[in-house]
């Protein structure tokens, strides 16, 4: 296997875990918020994806991208991800799945981070982090190298 296709298997790999923990604590908070009150799908699910965004992100950039980029610049880039799927597919699963469907809300928030999970990542990966793919580990070992 070449270096390159080992590399991004493993960014892929680290992408999924992290993914997976911002996943939990989506469902988690959404569960939670679904269990204690009585607000509605759409504000509940706003909320939920806020956090995990926050979570998945920091994370993401720092471990599986390792990006030195602008963060503010990448936030922004990825808060126009978001611009775009989080009311489609909240205003989509809350219209369509839960009011017309009857489809459990908890269920479709599982499915709608599966899509998520794929588009999010070749977003990230090819849009967001394209030209600063291991920048902080790059800044890393320049300075070590001019320590010695």
């Amino acid at each position: 296997m070449k270096k390159i296709d080992k590399k991004e298997i493993i960014r892929a790999i680290k992408f999924l875990l992290f993914s997976a923990s911002a996943g939990i604590i989506q469902i988690g908070s959404f569960a939670l918020m679904d269990l204690l009150t009585n607000w509605d799908y759409v504000l509940k699910s706003y909320i939920a994806v806020v956090l995990s965004v926050l979570w998945n992100f920091t994370f993401n950039r720092k471990f599986t991208f390792k990006s030195a980029s602008n963060v503010p610049i990448a936030m922004a880039k990825t808060f126009a991800y978001y611009l775009v799927f989080a009311p489609l597919s909240i205003h989509l699963g809350d219209m369509y799945l839960v009011k017309t469907l009857g489809w459990n809300e908890i269920l479709i928030q599982a499915i709608t981070m599966l899509i998520n999970f794929v588009t999010e990542f070749l977003y990230q990966r090819f849009f967001v982090f394209k030209n600063s793919l291991d920048t902080n580990v790059k800044s890393k070992e320049t300075k070590e190298q001019n320590k010695v």
